[in-house]
């Protein structure tokens, strides 16, 4: 693999603009009225894989309407990482303003800029600090920025980073985040192969995290099975508790339980699931997004 941006909370994000395929951005930070609850259960990490929906201006459901109520969710959540897919950057510009000042996110577009929707990294920089972090593209080049190869609809990207857990004895991990195209089977199917050999090239010692909408249903397609196959573990299945299964993507239409999960977090074996969610919060009948959110309370072990 190619060199990676190496980063750490005194240098800040912006010292790692070296690297051409990563696009570091400002620090942000969530106030979470409630975030002491977490003291009683340390070493637990708060996890959410979220599709933001593009910050459209066309009613109904327009960004300045859902705006406010995806503050709240997340301020109710307060997760220490949130993948993240689909925002536009005035978008995450927008959470990262909302969040506040504990809250930093890694990311770029899949165009390589800032122009275009992205699978960017939230954390909490009370618990996290980013250790290094890469973007590549899901094609046959994955280092060539924009690179489409296998007839997605768009470019698809990949954004990881290796977090070190300062409230865990600094002990590390990596988190990748990535949204599988829609439209083609065969490019998820190269996707998920593609991700499973980038994992394999990575600190094998260190626990993985994966967080993404992949556009196809757990269980029910072979990129599911592609992805377990590469060594990874499905959280929800996996958790010793789970809440109500919905469908994760609604369209803006009633909730469907024991619907399609399109969004997963995944695992290595090592990491065990303490908790697996599906946040169903809106306010006054407005959602924050088309998706729900996939939440895991994950101990890395």
């Amino acid at each position: 693999m190619p060199n990676h941006s190496r980063v750490t909370r005194r240098m800040g994000l912006k010292a790692a603009l070296a690297t051409a395929v990563t696009l570091p951005l400002s620090s942000t930070a969530l106030t979470s009225p409630s975030a002491s609850a977490e003291e009683h259960r340390p070493h637990r990490l708060q996890v959410m894989s979220f599709n933001l929906r593009f910050a459209a201006t066309a009613e109904p459901n327009s960004w300045a309407v859902r705006r406010p109520v995806m503050h709240a969710l997340l301020r109710r959540a307060h997760p220490h990482v949130i993948g993240t897919q689909e925002g536009l950057y005035q978008q995450l510009r927008d959470i990262d303003s909302d969040l506040g000042s504990h809250y930093d996110w890694i990311g770029t577009g899949r165009e390589g800029g800032s122009r275009d929707e992205s699978a960017a990294i939230f954390y909490d920089s009370r618990r996290l600090a980013p250790v290094e972090h890469y973007t590549f593209w899901l094609s046959d080049t994955p280092e060539v920025i924009r690179s489409n190869t296998w007839g997605a609809a768009f470019p698809r990207i990949v954004t990881w980073v290796r977090f070190r857990d300062l409230r865990d004895d600094g002990r590390e991990f990596y988190v990748l985040n990535t949204h599988f195209d829609h439209r083609s089977q065969y490019a998820r199917l190269r996707s998920a192969a593609l991700i499973g050999q980038r994992i394999a090239g990575l600190d094998r010692s260190l626990p993985v995290v994966v967080t993404g909408d992949f556009n196809v249903a757990a269980h029910g397609n072979p990129v599911y099975e592609a992805m377990l196959g590469a060594g990874l573990v499905d959280t929800w299945d996996a958790a010793a508790v789970r809440g109500p299964l919905y469908g994760t993507f609604h369209g803006y239409k009633p909730l469907v339980p024991d619907g399609d999960r399109i969004d997963w977090i995944l695992a290595t074996p090592g990491v065990t699931a303490e908790r697996a969610t599906i946040n169903t919060f809106s306010r006054d009948g407005q959602f924050p997004s088309d998706h729900l959110p996939v939440q895991a309370s994950l101990t890395l072990g």
